[in-house]
């Protein structure tokens, strides 16, 4: 009788040059070949690329784009990295609040802070930059009709706040995780040994939620960085790294400028992921644990402290989805708030055509792109092959730098033979399917790591054959997986522009892309209809999709199974 051990397989059919292997088991060894050469082929090449191309001009050696940057440009690099630090400490912090006011506040209104917190995460990227126009421009509701005041609202200041609060809720979303997982006996020891509910958060809670911190900022910094869509819109004269570097592709075409600025991009925020995995590796936590102990009640003034950050936050943000909602309606916003369907009459053929395309790529792109993390992480998990260790690198490459880094990358690695790609659909999927590819790896990553292999062996001791044991035995185990993985591409792929905005070709864009553009020219009502769209329809079928795997029998959804595991993403959005 067969050991079960990985890498025994069934007694096969005699004769031919691949004796003892099974067709099936020789296909599915094709495919992983063949997923393996994608990888080095859509994230690797592209990424060796723009770092070649940024140093070689006309065949020769030369640092001279890096030599202007850091001599006729250095405000660029310094206002990029500004930016994001700043934004980066006030999203942190606001996150850190308001999870906290959910996982330990007694106070009320935690499901509606939840929801709106989910709601952030569908947003097109440039919602925060248009509803601060509408509120706080020179004919805004807030400043202009509350206030009487005129005033310009462009600069350093109004990217900052529209950047820390549009990441908070994702920050918030990934310390809250950690807390909730926080062994709660932990903090009543705390109190049991006189200290206050303050303090006890201050030693015992906040220490412990270390890991979703350091988590949070990493993603707000990256996510700063590769930011240019808020400083464009409501920038000024304040430029940063990201902005010129798109300027530099799409208007004046200068790629070895543009791929300079785009190596430049990724250097801080592959040192900020090295800081966070050494911080992480090196720190020393209590394992978590269920426990029965109730929450810690927090002192009235703490308990206050959090309601009022809280609520501030929740209320600018639903402030801001009303306005989004309301421009849609309104005649012409600052001038006439009648009600009015001239905007969404003012939607043409062509902008349909966008947003119909988003939506295609974006169903195509989760449903490629989940399948094809589920199989890389079981190549990882499972087959453990030589190189292994690299290939996981290299699916989390894309996670760890910027998107316009990717973009520029792509512009300049498709665009000559052997592989011209560039003004076609397929680099636009391609390029959000291996972008958000490290989420679905790690979900099913996170999910095989706690799923016993001996029934995978005793299904090889049986004849099953590596694509059927994947396809009956491992797929349904990656449920909760399989879900996140998805919903987060489609969602990605509706709402992300940083690199696909160099890939769009006109005639062709995606709906965030016509969004981008009609606020450029200043289009208010129809750049409101667009972002309505875009979240009404992200929303729907992420709901749909949730309640039909969810429910599935194939996918284990009609029956009871104890010790359901939702995967932890280390942080990944």
């Amino acid at each position: 009788m067969n050991s079960g051990r990985p890498g025994m397989v069934n007694k096969f059919k005699e004769g031919g040059p691949f004796k003892g292997t099974s067709f099936s088991d020789l296909l599915a060894g094709l495919i992983y070949v063949l997923i393996a050469a994608s990888v080095l082929v859509f994230i690797l090449w592209p990424s060796i690329t723009i770092i070649v191309k940024s140093v070689y001009y006309d065949g020769q050696f030369t640092l001279v784009e890096y030599i202007k940057l850091f001599t006729q440009n250095k405000q660029l690099l310094l206002n990029s990295i500004f930016v994001s630090v700043v934004s980066t400490v006030l999203a942190v912090a606001i996150g850190l609040f308001v999870a906290l006011f959910i996982s330990h506040s007694q106070n009320r209104g935690k499901r509606l802070t939840f929801a709106v917190l989910l709601l952030t995460m569908i947003s097109p990227p440039f919602v925060s930059a248009l509803s601060y126009i509408m509120l706080f421009g020179r004919r805004g509701i807030i400043t202009y009709y509350l206030m009487g005041l005129t005033v310009n609202p462009y600069g350093w200041h109004g990217v900052v706040i529209m950047q820390a609060l549009s990441h908070a809720s994702l920050a918030a979303l990934i310390i809250l995780g950690v807390l909730r997982g926080i062994d709660k006996s932990l903090e009543q020891a705390s109190l049991d040994l006189g200290a206050d509910s303050l303090k006890t958060l201050l030693k015992i809670s906040i220490p412990l939620a270390k890991p979703g911190v350091i988590a949070a900022a990493l993603i707000a910094f990256i996510q700063s960085l590769a930011d240019f869509g808020t400083p464009a819109i409501i920038g000024g004269n304040f430029s940063v790294l990201a902005t010129e570097a798109y300027m530099n592709v799409i208007g004046m075409y200068n790629l070895p400028r543009a791929a300079a600025m785009g190596t430049l991009l990724m250097i801080p925020a592959l040192l900020m992921f090295i800081i966070y995995r050494r911080t992480v590796e090196n720190s020393k936590y209590f394992s978590l644990r269920v426990s029965t102990e109730s929450p810690l009640k927090l002192s009235r003034g703490v308990n206050y402290s959090l309601a009022l950050i809280t609520i501030s936050f929740i209320s600018f943000q639903l402030i801001q989805y009303i306005t989004i909602l309301w421009g849609a309606f309104a005649k012409t916003w600052g001038v006439d708030f009648s009600f009015s369907l001239r905007h969404i009459q003012a939607v043409e053929a062509s902008r349909l055509a966008a947003f119909g395309r988003s939506l295609e790529y974006a169903l195509i792109a989760a449903l490629v792109g989940t399948l094809l993390g589920m199989i890389i992480a079981y190549m990882i998990e499972r087959k453990k092959f030589p190189g292994y260790r690299i290939l996981d690198f290299l699916v989390t490459l894309p996670y760890m730098i910027p998107g316009p880094f990717l973009g520029i990358a792509y512009v300049l690695a498709f665009h000559n033979k052997p592989l011209i790609l560039t003004g076609t659909a397929f680099i636009v999927v391609v390029n959000c399917i291996y972008r958000q590819l490290p989420i679905s790896t790690r979900a099913g990553t996170a999910v095989l790591t706690q799923l016993n292999p001996e029934t995978e062996y005793s299904a090889r001791d049986l004849g099953a054959s590596e694509i059927t044991v994947f396809k009956d035995i491992i797929l349904p185990s990656l449920k909760p997986a399989f879900l996140l993985g998805f919903v987060n591409t489609f969602t990605t792929t509706m709402t992300t522009i940083g690199a696909i905005i160099f890939l769009v070709v006109p005639g062709a864009e995606v709906a965030t892309v016509q969004m981008f553009t009609t606020i450029k020219t200043g289009q208010i009502g129809v750049s409101t209809v667009l972002a309505n769209m875009i979240i009404l329809v992200t929303l729907a079928i992420n709901l749909v999709f949730s309640y039909f795997i969810l429910r599935s029998p194939k996918y284990g959804g009609s029956e009871k199974r104890e010790g359901a595991y939702v995967p932890a993403i280390d942080g990944i959005k």
